[in-house]
């Protein structure tokens, strides 16, 4: 199972949500592509960043950014928030990005959906974030008609090869990740399944490993010092 550290980004800077709450963010950096750095010193292969300006709005303003992360980092870099067009996924893996990852338009242009995943295939991943048992959009502060279980079915018809998973109410509240959703969703799915939100102990690292996961994303904690980056890469092996 792979370790993808976390940084999500606001003007430019590394920051942390508590539950999708962009009232309660907590500024950890000023300089993500530091953060990038020190990610791969510690052993990690791949970078998840997230746009939330872009989530919530539309748009890439930290295109910069995640670009320079992308040439210099020296990791595998995916980035979602704000790719709800062709141009944009062309422009971010133009300029290096390993993967992207739709979000909101998923949801809302199925169209859209199923041409990016014929045209890039497995560059292409899907976020599903989860809020009551329904697919969240738009930086989280909407919720769609759309059940989890059955965005999920959908998406592995459509030959979506990669899914980031998120319980909401788990992400950045350092209790523990969703193991019962991500166990229920590995038996029900052949996705390559990335467990987020919530991940905060060595502890749970093992348990989804035991799933037999793809991935897990690591945010808030490796921030605090709760979970080291190099012991969680060796409990994932």
């Amino acid at each position: 199972m792979y370790i993808f550290p976390a940084i999500d980004l606001v003007q430019g800077k590394a920051v942390r949500l508590l539950k999708g709450d962009y009232a309660r963010m907590t500024v950890y950096s000023d300089d993500p592509l530091s953060v990038a750095r020190r990610f791969r010193s510690d052993g990690a292969e791949y970078l998840h960043m997230v746009d939330l300006e872009g989530a919530r709005d539309g748009g890439t303003p930290n295109f910069d950014v995640v670009a320079a992360a992308a040439r210099e980092s020296g990791l595998r870099v995916e980035i979602g928030g704000g790719i709800r067009s062709a141009d944009v996924i062309e422009r971010y893996l133009e300029a290096g990005v390993y993967r992207v990852i739709l979000g909101t338009a998923a949801v809302t242009d199925r169209p859209f959906l199923r041409d990016a995943v014929r045209r890039y295939g497995a560059r292409v991943a899907v976020g599903v974030d989860v809020k009551d048992g329904f697919v969240a959009i738009r930086g989280w502060l909407e919720t769609s008609r759309d059940t989890l279980e059955d965005f999920c079915a959908e998406l592995q018809g459509l030959g979506v090869d990669t899914v980031i998973c998120t319980d909401i109410f788990r992400d950045g509240a350092m209790q523990g990740t969703n193991r019962e959703l991500y166990r229920r969703l590995s038996r029900a799915f052949s996705l390559r399944l990335v467990a987020s939100g919530g991940v905060s102990t060595l502890e749970d690292i093992r348990a989804l490993r035991e799933m037999n996961l793809y991935g897990a994303i690591v945010g808030k904690a490796l921030y605090t010092g709760d979970i080291d980056l190099k012991e969680a890469i060796e409990v994932a092996k």
